[in-house]
């Protein structure tokens, strides 16, 4: 189930708000355990049979919790091996169902391992999130960060919480562990809450959807008529299409969190705003690069062991961001591109970059960032060295590009407006009025109507992020 969808909107959502606020705020753990219910089934609408993953997950994460929370004092040893279970159950879990048949493949092609076939596992949906959320428990609560969870249901309502499960943001225990204890539900966060989830759906149906339209017929165009144009808008309307279809989820995660009294963290912050490689990576997916500099950076040792440590941990981290993102080498390549644009930055064009335009070091960013994308749909394309061809190399017009420019100026210039800071600092200064106040109540529902009135109409509604 997604949340762009009309069983969600019209069936599920209205369902569990009932029986979470029929459910009275004393009884926190009553509501606690209907989260953790109603998010099970949530999942089991469309992977009923890896619920017992998330099942196992929990168990081991709550055991292992407890016994470090145990030992953590008087047997450090102790505790340290309950952190060690932890993770190398969690990672094996993952490692089976997301890369077995990926590793097989690549040791196939060793002659005296030809004989290897592929097991043909089902990849579970949003695996690569729960994982890293249910790993951060028993990560902080060893650290010493986050308090002993002794609620298996609290537990488990934290590891399922179906606002945030299948694609992020990545929610570490301790954001949530005061709220899971304690939540306070007001009128303006719920009507912040119903805000934000309304403007996620419009990113996601309205202009997501529409961009990935806009991107196959590129793609199609440059297949049957190469051209410059053609190639770099098809990669253009990709970039946003990602963008607007993984913010807008976020965002609908985090306004469904407000209106059940949680504070998810921000996962974007205006990315093609950004000046620099490392710039873009702090507003892009914030909770993932988040998470792995707490948990692999800087026990790694960060930057504080000389440039050459830096860069070999730089290294590390990236491999194993684009490793995260997919079991296909074009991943790992696209974590290794951004692992050397940073180390090339932390080097030195950091520096020069400061001391130039504000317009040159966004377009260079800019520039690096579509490249990017490139190479991380370059298994998606029939033919990737055909379509890097025609980035570079075949005419810089057609007549199909120019056709499909024309058509798509418009919307490529809302897209642009709609992922910068503009229609928020707009928001801002008109929310205080009065008379914005009822447009706002007005223009909700449309835009709720718009976006039904698109999804009955359309069949095309994926959600890109859901196969992490």
């Amino acid at each position: 189930m997604v949340f762009s969808s009309l069983e969600f909107l019209f069936f599920y959502l209205p369902t569990v708000l009932a029986i979470y606020f029929l459910i009275p705020s004393r009884y926190l753990a009553a509501r606690n355990f209907a989260l953790l219910i109603v998010s099970l089934l949530f999942y089991g609408w469309s992977e009923p049979t890896y619920i017992w993953i998330m099942l196992l997950s929990i168990t081991v994460d709550y055991t292992c919790g407890r016994l470090i929370g145990k030992y953590r004092e008087s047997s450090p040893k102790k505790a340290k091996a309950a952190l060690i279970a932890s993770v190398v159950i969690n990672l094996s879990i993952l490692g089976f169902f997301k890369y077995a048949d990926f590793i097989i493949k690549n040791l196939s092609h060793i002659p005296a391992l030809s004989h290897l076939k592929p097991i043909g596992i089902a990849l579970p949906v949003g695996i690569s999130f729960y994982t890293f959320q249910t790993m951060s428990y028993t990560l902080d609560v060893y650290l010493g960060k986050a308090r002993v969870q002794k609620n298996v249901a609290t537990f488990g309502s934290y590891v399922t919480m179906f606002p945030q499960l299948i694609a992020g943001p990545i929610v570490r225990y301790r954001d949530v562990d005061n709220e899971l204890r304690q939540r306070f539900h007001t009128i303006e966060n719920a009507a912040r809450g119903v805000r934000r989830f309304v403007c996620g759906l419009a990113k996601k149906v309205l202009l997501a959807n529409t961009a990935g339209v806009f991107y196959n017929s590129f793609v199609q165009g440059v297949g049957e008529t190469p051209s410059i144009l053609g190639s770099w808008m098809g990669i253009v309307f990709f970039a946003f299409q990602i963008y607007f279809d993984f913010s807008g989820y976020s965002d609908m995660a985090i306004g469904l969190g407000l209106i059940m009294g949680f504070n998810f963290p921000e996962n974007f912050n205006y990315p093609y705003l950004s000046k620099s490689i490392t710039d873009f990576w702090r507003r892009w997916h914030i909770t993932l690069s988040t998470w792995f500099r707490e948990y692999v950076y800087i026990p790694l040792g960060g930057n504080r062991k000389g440039k050459l440590r830096t860069f070999i941990n730089l290294i590390i981290v990236w491999f194993l961001t684009g490793l995260w993102h997919g079991a296909s080498w074009n991943f790992v390549v696209w974590g290794l591109y951004f692992a050397l644009l940073l180390i090339v930055e932390k080097a030195f064009l950091g520096k020069v970059l400061e001391r130039l335009p504000q317009i040159i070091s966004h377009l260079y960013a800019l520039i690096f960032i579509v490249f990017g994308w490139f190479i991380f749909i370059w298994c998606d394309l029939d033919n990737p060295f055909g379509y890097l061809s025609a980035m570079f190399m075949s005419p810089v017009v057609s007549s199909t590009a120019i056709y499909d420019c024309i058509r798509g100026i418009l919307f490529l210039v809302i897209l642009v407006l709609a992922s910068t800071n503009l229609p928020h600092k707009v928001y801002l200064h008109l929310y205080k009025r009065k008379f914005f106040r009822v447009i706002m109540c007005v223009a909700i529902p449309i835009t709720i109507l718009l976006c039904t009135a698109y999804l009955v109409d359309s069949s095309y509604n994926p959600f890109l992020y859901f196969r992490f």
